[in-house]
Parts: C-alpha cells; sequence; structure tokens
C-alpha cells in the first residue's frame, strides 16, 4: 500500500465512524496489506484525529489471550490508542446510537506516573514506571464490516489494526490499587449481561500476566520511536471473551476484592 492508500483508509474509517455506517474489509480493497500497512493506517487514523482537536490518552493492547489469537490465526498481540473522547464513567450510560456494534470486555488498567519506553524495556521498569492499576472495562466497536456479505470473507487483524484495534471506548473502576497489591495474574472477573452472568476470567489469561502484556506494548512502541507517558492509561488486554451489547444492555464486571466496573448502553 502507498501512503496515499493509508490515508485514504484513515479518512473512510473516521467518516464510518463519524456516520456510523461500516466499510468494507480493506483487506479485500487491498489484497497485498500487511502488518505494517495496518499500522500506517492505523498511525494516519491518529494524525487525522490530531488534526481534529483529539488528544492522546493512553493506549490499549489487545488480542493478548490464546483463544482469540487461535481465532484469527496469529501469534502476536495488537495494540491502538485511546483519545479523549473515548471515555465513560463508571456507572454511566452510553447515548443510543454512539457505537455502531458495540461490545465490552474485562480488563485490568495501568496508569503510568512517569515514561518508560526502548525495545530492551522489562517487567521491572512498567512496574516502576506504573503509579497505580485498576478495574476496566474497554468499549469495543466495528467500523470495517465482520464478514464481507458478497464474497463471506471474515476481517482479518489487519482490518482490525487498522480500525485503531477496534477500540471505542473505556470505563475505570473507582478502586485504585498499587501494582503490588495484589498477583495480577489472579486477578479476575465475574462479567454480567443484565444480571445474567455470561463471561468469568482470570489476569493470566492476558500473556500469562498483565505486567508482561504492557512490557510488549513497550517493546512495539519503541519500533514506532514512540513511549508510554506520564499520566497515560493502558489498557493491559481482555482475560473474557467480547460481550455483545446492544440497545438496553447493562454490564456489571464484579472484580471481586480489586473492585468493580458498571457501564449502560441506552
Amino acid at each position: 500500500m502507498s501512503p496515499e492508500d493509508h490515508a485514504r483508509a484513515a479518512a473512510d474509517l473516521l467518516q464510518a465512524e463519524q456516520n456510523r455506517e461500516q466499510i468494507g474489509l480493506l483487506t479485500l480493497r487491498h489484497p497485498e496489506m500487511g502488518m505494517d500497512d495496518a499500522y500506517q493506517v492505523q498511525n494516519a487514523l491518529y494524525h487525522q484525529k490530531l488534526a481534529a482537536g483529539r488528544k492522546v490518552i493512553g493506549w490499549k493492547i489487545g488480542l493478548t489471550s490464546k483463544a482469540m489469537q487461535y481465532a484469527l490465526n496469529i501469534d502476536i498481540p495488537d495494540s491502538g490508542i485511546l483519545f479523549d473522547d473515548m471515555i465513560f464513567d463508571h456507572g454511566g450510560t452510553v447515548p443510543a446510537n454512539r457505537f455502531i456494534q458495540p461490545r465490552i470486555e474485562a480488563e485490568i488498567a495501568f496508569v503510568m506516573k512517569s515514561p518508560v519506553g526502548g525495545a530492551d524495556v522489562n517487567r521491572e521498569d512498567i512496574i516502576a514506571a506504573t503509579d497505580y492499576v485498576v478495574p476496566s472495562i474497554e468499549i469495543l466497536d466495528t467500523r470495517i464490516q465482520r464478514v464481507d456479505p458478497q464474497t463471506g470473507k471474515a476481517r482479518t487483524v489487519y482490518d482490525t489494526i487498522s480500525d485503531n484495534a477496534a477500540n471505542a471506548g473505556i470505563v475505570l473502576g473507582r478502586e485504585r490499587h498499587a501494582i503490588d497489591a495484589f498477583d495480577l495474574c489472579w486477578v479476575g472477573a465475574l462479567t454480567f449481561r443484565n444480571g445474567e452472568i455470561e463471561e468469568t476470567g482470570l489476569g493470566a489469561g492476558v500473556l500469562n500476566d498483565p505486567v508482561e502484556s504492557v512490557v510488549w506494548l513497550a517493546r512495539r512502541m519503541a519500533q514506532y520511536g514512540q513511549s508510554i507517558e506520564p499520566g497515560q492509561v493502558i489498557l493491559s488486554g481482555s482475560f473474557i471473551r467480547p460481550v455483545e451489547c446492544p440497545s438496553g444492555t447493562a454490564i456489571q464486571a464484579d472484580f471481586g476484592p480489586f473492585g468493580a466496573v458498571d457501564i449502560n448502553f441506552a
């Protein structure tokens, strides 16, 4: 793909988000598309959002569980960018028609107190740079069709990465914990939809340890000359499958002693 292709794809994704109308698979439009192309589309989307007045508040890590990697036939996570218009309050309500096909995932979020970056970042660096960890919900959306209606072809990881790793919103719980207050591998959540349990999982499902997920992100960012900045929120990856959230859905993620996060969809 050419730089012009990257910019055009990003503009189409931005319009899809604004109009709440999905576009076709980028991998059908550009069969030659690869991982670098996907991140270049995401980078073009990033620049277009900044030009529109958005600010970066953090990063998300996706495809951290083996189940999701097997589903997309990949063996590495992906990442996306969190913007300032993605924040929703714990217990709040997402307006009707804000998203196209919203889903949620339960995650452990890291809030950083100091910068961290470089190809040789290790877990001790991440622990030292973390201000606190909190329970969180990530809201996903798909500005690209999940399946092409004509060919039956499913979207690939390249489509997902281009689409900002399907990120759409974040909800942070009120509880803040020192990073060493809990063994994050054993922090889990019971995720309820309209009062019925839908999914359960443990932090160990995230690359064996959520801290290692943030290590992966910092190293990946170093390849693009980027680093994690103070105050940024890092969504470390989901340990449950995505839960569909049509209009009228109420979500409660009960993390036990770690806290809770609720969000409703009008």
